[in-house]
């Protein structure tokens, strides 16, 4: 699978900060996949985004879109992605559909606004004012707007914060169908279920610095446990035993607990990519928050 985009070595300083924010970081995305970008605030996360969809310039290093150098795109870079920030920004006292044809009239590819409005249920308000708008309905507009071109690379950032899980469904089913039909998404969110059930890889960005770039699954493979937690009834009481999966099929007292035992639950130990993302980063959510 080709990357469309390559990240090397890339460097950033504010104009107010005496050291770099971003480090030297290095990563490419895969065409076709969801990549999530995880990190605590303040790490570099924002800033890595802004640069890759060229709102800010004069870093150090080489970034690569389809092969070509990012700095040398003009317009038609913007023709190509689609972005949807964590904090909507639309004009209130304009309808939802009136803003979607002002900014459709922006881009030259038009996507089918009715399909994308009804997909996320938005259509029956779509004479509404913006205004009226609940904090949810406003989150499911800017995706609506994030694809308004339908754009080849989606970024969204913090995508089903604020939503009821119904319509954070809908927004996870129409990322995963976008993906489907060929597009590419890079995703943030601080909402661990979310990439946990959505991202192909997942990359921890520190300090400025990426230390660990793996899938989910790989992720919780390397810092689970290696052991079965069994619950089973007995005496009216729930007991708890944990046995090691090192040849666990050759395990007496496993092999006649599964027999012999009520069972109620079993579990592997897995672990989290919330407790994932407290061991590579050393904060917890909440302070990520």
């Amino acid at each position: 699978m080709a990357n469309i985009f390559e990240v090397k070595d890339l460097k950033f300083k504010y104009k107010t900060n005496q050291e770099n924010v971003l480090k030297g970081i290095n990563f490419q995305i895969k065409e076709g996949e969801i990549f999530g970008f995880l990190g605590p605030s303040g790490a570099g996360k924002s800033t890595t985004q802004k640069i890759i969809i060229k709102i800010l310039e004069n870093y150090q290093g080489n970034i690569f879109y389809k092969g070509k150098d990012l700095k040398d795109y003009k317009q038609d870079f913007f023709e190509d992605i689609g972005v949807s920030f964590e904090m909507p920004i639309h004009f209130s006292k304009m309808t939802a559909m009136e803003n979607i044809r002002f900014f459709q009239n922006l881009y030259k590819k038009k996507a089918d606004v009715e399909r994308l409005m009804k997909r996320v249920g938005l259509w029956e308000d779509k004479d509404k004012m913006v205004a009226e708008y609940s904090k949810g309905m406003k989150i499911r507009l800017n995706i609506v707007r994030a694809l308004l071109n339908s754009p080849t690379m989606l970024f969204l950032d913090e995508p089903t914060n604020g939503l009821d899980p119904a319509n954070a469904k809908i927004l996870k089913d129409l990322i995963r169908e976008f993906k489907v039909s060929g597009g590419t998404v890079f995703i943030t969110s601080h909402i661990m279920a979310d990439i946990d059930q959505l991202c192909d890889r997942v990359a921890f960005i520190v300090n400025g610095e990426i230390n660990v770039v793996d899938t989910p699954r790989n992720l919780k493979i390397k810092y689970g446990e290696r052991r079965i937690k069994i619950e089973y009834k007995e005496n009216n009481k729930i007991v708890e035993k944990l046995f090691s999966m090192e040849d666990l099929g050759k395990n007496k007292e496993f092999l006649n607990t599964i027999k012999e035992k009520d069972i109620e639950t079993i579990h592997s130990g897995e672990t989290t990519l919330e407790d994932i993302f407290i061991k590579v980063t050393g904060v917890t959510l909440d302070e990520k928050q």
